[in-house]
């Protein structure tokens, strides 16, 4: 998981939440984010979130558009706690420190279920390609502010923020897990170390 930028929803703007649907909206992210959603119905989320059909219809016209609501909903929520971490923080360095540790921390919510289940489902997909690509313009701003300010020696920020997403990637779909053994914490620690001393002056 990459957190998308802060534009918020993409497309036509919606009619505000109730505090009902905002609850409810809420108490499905967390259910998806524990056994993912591609095997749920409709009929089994208004039981496990005891509630109607008709008051899941309200949220989104189809399961799979629910689906797709509450990804996109996830991914934004990530990406505004990711930066609220970073508010007030001047060293590139420090910058991008945090702002990985943050996409660690983000990504420990989700199972191997969710994130399984966005690969399998193109519009969720979408959302973690969308996301992946608002993260990687972010670090290559973080980067060539580094530079700027010669905290950093001169790179090709936009490159390296790509291979940094692709590393990503690898981390969170747990190929850097099952290949190295680390835990994803670890393993975001090390990605830390090797982007931040590689960019060293």
């Amino acid at each position: 998981m990459l957190p998308r930028n802060q534009a918020g929803h993409r497309g036509a703007a919606r009619k505000p939440l109730t505090a009902r649907q905002q609850a409810l909206l809420t108490d499905l992210e967390e259910l998806f984010l524990a056994k993912g959603f591609i095997e749920f119905t409709l009929d089994d989320l208004a039981a496990q979130l005891s509630c109607s059909k008709s008051t899941l219809y309200a949220l989104a016209p189809s399961k799979e558009q629910l689906a797709t609501r509450v990804v996109r909903g996830f991914f934004k929520g990530a990406a505004h706690t990711i930066e609220q971490r970073i508010v007030g923080k001047a060293d590139a360095r420090e910058v991008i420190a945090t702002y990985l540790a943050g996409v660690s921390d983000e990504l420990h919510r989700a199972s191997a279920a969710f994130m399984r289940d966005i690969a399998d489902f193109p519009p969720a997909r979408a959302e973690y390609e969308h996301n992946s690509r608002a993260a990687a313009e972010r670090i290559s701003a973080f980067i060539a502010d580094g530079v700027r300010s010669g905290v950093f020696r001169e790179v090709h920020a936009g490159l390296i923020a790509e291979m940094v997403g692709v590393l990503v990637e690898a981390i969170q779909t747990g190929t850097i897990r099952d290949r190295a053994g680390v835990a994803d914490a670890e393993a975001f620690g090390a990605l830390a170390e090797l982007l931040l001393g590689g960019l060293a002056p």
